[in-house]
């Protein structure tokens, strides 16, 4: 796996409901490294820190290799990297083999693989249709967040290095296509609830189920 492309968001004004309000989805390439600190990516926009950034969401990947999929879904649209809201697009990440858990180092950085990308209304501000959520939740590719253990910079061309494998087996995949599965597979809801490197309140959500 190598980052293509380094992604940072001004803050740009939406409309919804009638009412303006404001986000960092709308994220282009730069050329300059990205240095990524604990709970963000320096110098990015995060507007609502209750559901974006954090320990947890402190950058997020998403694989190029799903761009010609999305493009042909949407040619209208003016693409560049970036355009699913991430960080850090990269060639070759696939979902099914990422486990949550895992350690990468990113250039100067070292990372831990935390959650997927759930959603929400903003991806439809930037694809000019809500249409794109279930599309999107559909498809099962959502790319990852990522914990940042050491913080550094991270440029383009910069390789992600396995350092550590996590002993729970539990994908990034597995996690979202259960996240959205009307019934829920339990083998896999007990990986989720044994999985240290999740958020403890995602694992304490899944409980009910067993």
């Amino acid at each position: 796996m190598k980052v293509i492309s380094t992604n940072i968001g001004n803050p740009t004004t939406i409309h919804r409901n009638g009412k303006e309000e404001q986000t960092g989805i709308f994220k282009y390439p730069t050329n300059e490294a990205l240095f990524l600190g604990k709970t963000d990516v320096l110098n990015d926009t995060v507007i609502d820190r209750e559901n974006h950034a954090g320990i947890y969401k402190a950058c997020y990947l998403f694989s190029a290799d799903q761009y010609p999929y999305w493009k042909k879904i949407y040619p209208e649209l003016e693409w560049d990297w970036g355009m699913f809201g991430e960080n850090l697009t990269i060639k070759g990440l696939n979902e099914a083999d990422l486990r949550i858990g895992d350690v990468y180092k990113i250039g100067a950085a070292l990372v831990q693989v935390s959650q997927p990308r759930e959603p929400c209304y903003k991806l439809g501000a930037r694809f000019e249709t809500q249409e794109i959520l279930r599309q999107f939740i559909d498809h099962g590719f959502p790319g990852t967040y990522v914990r940042i253990l050491e913080e550094g910079e991270v440029k383009k061309n910069d390789e992600l290095i396995l350092v550590e494998r996590s002993e729970n087996p539990l994908s990034i995949k597995q996690f979202y296509d259960l996240l959205f599965a009307k019934e829920k597979d339990l083998e896999i809801v007990k990986l989720a609830i044994n999985n240290p490197s999740l958020p403890e309140y995602k694992r304490a959500r899944l409980k009910k189920f067993l």
